[in-house]
């Protein structure tokens, strides 16, 4: 089984609203930093993004991939790569838990990326952070402003 790196952050928002940052793939080139441009290619019976385009430009790591997403409730989502030009695997997930009544929000997000290029584990796992981190301070200052 792949390592995966993992983090959380609080969110002074709800759940719900939370998830609405989450899923709102427009905007991620507003608040991500990395993703430069995002495209819904599917829908499931719901109306949320089932696979989604993604222009990623992180300094080392430029890609184009396309993600498959799995909603489960309104509290969790997952995905997992579809296609890619520089990634072998990455797969992640947004897992969110209320606090405070629900005035408040856990978020928790883990990922796993492996790369087609050799890269040492622990440089795939300082990667990883980066971008965990990156990803949770973005969306707690949009959530939040």
């Amino acid at each position: 089984m792949a390592e995966h790196t993992r983090s959380s952050i609080t969110i002074e928002a709800s759940p719900a609203e939370v998830m609405a940052v989450i899923s709102d793939f427009a905007r991620y080139p507003e608040w991500t930093g990395e993703v430069k441009q995002a495209e819904i290619l599917s829908k499931d019976a719901a109306g949320r993004a089932e696979q989604v385009r993604l222009v990623l430009d992180a300094g080392a790591i430029k890609d184009d991939h396309t993600l498959a997403y799995t909603w489960i409730g309104d509290h969790e989502v997952r995905w997992s790569l579809v296609k890619s030009q520089m990634l072998r695997a990455l797969d992640g997930a947004y897992v969110l838990a209320p606090l405070d009544g629900g005035t408040r929000t856990e978020v928790t997000y883990s990922l796993t990326v492996d790369v087609k290029i050799p890269m040492l584990g622990m440089i795939k796992r300082k990667a990883e952070k980066v971008i965990i981190d990156r990803a949770l301070s973005g969306l707690k200052k949009r959530v939040e402003s």
